[in-house]
């Protein structure tokens, strides 16, 4: 990608994170109690481009810079603390001492970040998976899914369970039942052969988290494409990838934070989805570009970061750059970074 290229894509990605219109949440993100949350698979996946919904991930490269330290510098408000933390993680990517980042070796410190998402999904897999498998045998029904799913929108429990074990009608809301629909979907192609209609720990992981199984990430391009697709050929126009649902801006300020996410769409997808340029995104691209442990990924990943913030142009990161762009890479604006620099090292 060409530097002038890239540093237009940086400017626009340094757009304040709020620049996504808040009309595109999904249903299940809107709807959602505490509840709900640890039995549904989230919109939001850590380490992964995209939403569940289709829908950019502006916390994408935090994230994969930052790992599991990402809260911690969302909720550090003193920025000297910040800028110190900074510097201990920019020493951590400079594993040949140079004071100098390259692109190899921040593709290695993201796809350890990445990793780090990974686990973390595992750890609160294995909390969920206890709560809808409260007999302990290891394996959960869909029916049992639901009756637990159900519950936690207000039903009894103990009806839900009645009902279903009788196989009478389930009195749910329409928008429950549209719910209930694309879960099923989800849970069956969570399934792994032999298909027995029982998740176990492991598959329930691929039910929540579909980044962790190959199939489960076709699973999700092909939903997002299905969900995008106006003129039903399976592929992806811009104007589909950018469009916005009619009748959702209903202010100027938000239709200058509409105007921003469609740029930020259009150069995500021209750049960065379409690999062949062909003007059409296909559900083999954008799985390519959601898989967060692609290694070629993650060095394109690299390569743009780094020329985000490269303003010496000598492909490398240095600690000025970095805390120069502090915002890009943390989330944070750390001030007086070119003396600070000096106080950190």
């Amino acid at each position: 990608m060409a530097p002038c290229g890239l540093c237009l894509l940086g400017a626009l990605l340094l757009v304040d994170v709020a620049a996504r219109p808040a009309n595109h949440s999904s249903v299940r993100e809107r709807a959602a109690s505490p509840g709900e949350r640890e039995l549904l698979p989230p919109d939001h996946l850590n380490g992964v481009r995209l939403e569940a919904d289709g829908h950019l991930n502006k916390g994408f490269h935090q994230e994969v810079f930052l790992g599991k330290d990402t809260a911690a510098f969302e909720g550090d408000t003193e920025p000297r603390r910040s800028r110190r933390k900074l510097m201990v993680i920019f020493s951590k990517v400079d594993v040949n001492v140079d004071r100098r980042i390259s692109a190899k070796e921040l593709q290695r410190w993201i796809m350890e970040k990445t990793a780090e998402h990974f686990q973390e999904a595992v750890k609160e897999n294995r909390l969920h998976f206890r709560a809808v498998d409260p007999d302990g045998d290891g394996r959960v029904s869909w029916d049992e899914y639901k009756v637990k799913f159900l519950a936690s929108k207000g039903h009894d429990e103990r009806a839900v369970a009645e009902k279903i074990k009788n196989n009478e009608e389930l009195k749910v809301d329409e928008e429950t039942q549209e719910v209930l629909e694309n879960l099923r979907d989800r849970w069956y192609q969570a399934d792994s052969p032999p298909a027995d209609l029982l998740l176990s720990e492991d598959e329930f992981l691929s039910f929540l988290h579909p980044e962790h199984s190959r199939g489960m990430l076709q699973f999700m391009a092909r939903e997002i494409v299905r969900d995008l697709d106006q003129d039903g050929d399976q592929r992806l126009s811009l104007p589909e990838f950018a469009s916005l649902p009619a009748g959702t801006v209903e202010s100027p300020q938000g239709q200058d934070m509409d105007d921003s996410w469609a740029r930020d769409r259009k150069k995500e997808f021209e750049e960065l989805i379409d690999a062949n340029h062909d003007g059409l995104v296909t559900t083999e691209e954008l799985e390519a570009y959601m898989d967060p442990m692609n290694e070629y990924s993650a060095l394109s990943e690299a390569k743009q970061m780094i020329a985000i913030a490269d303003e010496n142009q000598n492909q490398h990161l240095e600690p000025e750059e970095v805390l120069k762009y502090s915002e890009f890479f943390t989330g944070s604006k750390l001030v007086d970074y070119a003396r600070s620099v000096h106080e950190e090292f």
